[in-house]
């Protein structure tokens, strides 16, 4: 491949991800909000702090609050880079480096696929498989980690059959784990792989402590000022708010208040057939994000091929390790955040790897096929175009439905009326307010907020009365069961004064 082809396949990604972003005028999305806000705390000066709560797993004491506790830094780190390097906070800003990352997936792409095959056309058609994702696709340009996951994914299959990788391979592991606390898997992988390779290569045990030491070293480059920073933040080096998801019973509770409710002795009062029903659903689900999400829909039995041709590859089996891990894992263990995302989330760092094998299982495909006499010698280049064609059809309707035809926002462009509203009220621009997204309606209107807690009205009165908040804004897509009924009557509780309906939120003044 030459500079010229990656530099196209850059071109081409970033045009493509210029005219996605056109129709995304906000983040979004709670997981994007919340990153991009962090940036912003960062290039304002405040540090890893945030002036909202978006749940309480912590027992926070207030706002400001320690930010990234739950989820983790980088790609507010990325998004604040963007802001630094342009002077500007805006949200073009704090996008621009992840649109630049997205566009640089392709030529990445294309170069594992080169490095594994030396074959241009294979490369070529990995590359454009990359540039048109499909269910990525809309999600590459906004302040999240699929691009950041992508390119360091991309790297690490790409570094990992050099001599001696290990530094490098260890700070990759450490910047997955910056970006997410399943990217802790990675330095556990690469461990593994240096096992692999000690053992296959005949060297001594010595040689496998050097090898591991010298790739955590490179993994604490990046993790050891997180990790102190957590230490001297939450005394222990990583947030109490992630071991308390273990035992949620439906996916609501990530938002419950008081969160010492989540215990092991709770969860097993769920009852084991409930345990068990959940994760069935979460199983079937995350099947589902492997072959449709994942694989594309039509490239996942060639993926799967893929791996089993190249099944002897030290790399393709790291990959494939990784691949079942964190289907158990946000099947068995973490079922509720993987079935609504995590799982579509961690597994962006194996896309370069899926596209790069894609081609080279097609064109086996097609080799066996023409040794029967069932196709011309020019079938490779059809089907490869064919399947081409598929994705970018795919990827335009994947865009078409989720970003243009419903718009591309969960509330958050009702937020500025609620707000007016609350201005007309006499509420003061610092007096906080509970909603469904904080780090949304702080993007949109920077009054600071709290979480909708899931629980009932003497829940909502227990997190008003601990935070000093006075106004909840009631949104129609918050209406869960403990809070249907303050929703559909709202005059109906002495404990609450209704204020009047904007767009379909109910608000009400909290005494």
């Amino acid at each position: 491949m030459s500079k010229r082809s990656y530099f196209i396949l850059f071109a081409l990604a970033l045009v493509v991800q210029i005219v996605v972003a056109s129709f995304q005028t906000i983040p979004g999305y709670l997981d994007a909000d919340y990153y991009f806000s962090g940036g912003l705390q960062l290039v304002q000066g405040k540090g890893f702090t945030e002036p909202y709560l978006w749940n309480y797993l912590d027992d926070p004491a207030g706002i400001p609050h320690p930010s990234h506790g739950y989820w983790l830094p980088l790609a507010s780190i990325v998004s604040a880079l963007g802001m630094w390097l342009t002077g500007s906070q805006t949200y073009a800003a704090g996008r621009l480096a992840f649109i630049l990352l997205a566009a640089l997936v392709p030529p990445l792409t294309a170069a594992l696929s080169y490095k594994f095959f030396h074959n241009r056309a294979f490369a070529w058609t990995s590359g454009l498989l990359a540039v048109f994702p499909v269910f990525h696709l809309p999600f590459l340009p906004v302040p999240d980690n699929y691009g950041i996951l992508m390119v360091l994914g991309g790297l690490y299959f790409l570094l990992a059959d050099r001599p001696r990788p290990w530094f490098w391979l260890g700070l990759l592991s450490g910047l997955m784990a910056l970006a997410r606390s399943d990217g802790l898997l990675w330095l556990a992988l690469t461990f593994l792989y240096i096992l692999w390779r000690v053992r296959d290569e005949k060297r001594s045990f010595g040689s496998l402590i050097q090898d591991g030491a010298i790739a955590f070293l490179g993994f604490l480059f990046i993790m050891g000022p997180w990790y102190a920073r957590n230490l001297s933040v939450f005394g222990a080096l990583m947030s109490p708010a992630g071991s308390r998801a273990l035992w949620l019973t439906v996916y609501e509770e990530t938002f419950i208040y008081p969160a010492s409710k989540l215990t092991l002795q709770s969860w097993l009062a769920s009852g084991w057939t409930e345990i068990l029903k959940v994760r069935w659903w979460s199983f079937t689900n995350n099947l589902q994000t492997v072959i449709a999400a994942q694989g594309h829909l039509i490239l996942f039995p060639f993926i799967v091929g893929g791996m089993w041709l190249q099944r002897k590859d030290r790399r393709v089996q790291l990959g494939l390790l990784a691949w079942i891990i964190l289907f158990l894992v946000m099947t068995l263990i973490f079922p509720f955040a993987g079935t609504r995302g995590s799982f579509f989330h961690a597994g962006a760092a194996l896309q370069p790897l899926f596209w790069a094998l894609t081609p080279y299982c097609l064109d086996e495909v097609v080799a066996w096929a023409r040794s029967k006499g069932r196709f011309t010698p020019q079938a490779f280049v059809i089907f490869r175009v064919a399947l081409i064609q598929i994705v970018i059809i795919l990827s335009v309707w994947v865009v078409w439905t989720r970003v243009i035809q419903h718009g591309w926002e969960e509330g958050e462009l009702s937020y500025p009326a609620v707000e007016q509203f609350l201005l007309a009220h006499g509420v003061a621009v610092d007096e906080p307010v509970i909603v469904l997204s904080p780090p949304g309606y702080y993007l949109m209107t920077g009054r600071p907020a709290f979480v909708q807690p899931y629980g009932d009205v003497d829940t909502l009165l227990a997190v008003a009365e601990r935070y000093d908040v006075h106004y909840f804004a009631f949104e129609a897509q918050g209406k869960l069961k403990p809070l249907r009924d303050l929703y559909d009557h709202p005059e109906a509780y002495d404990q609450l004064d209704y204020l009047g309906e904007v767009n379909g939120t109910r608000i009400f003044h909290i005494p």
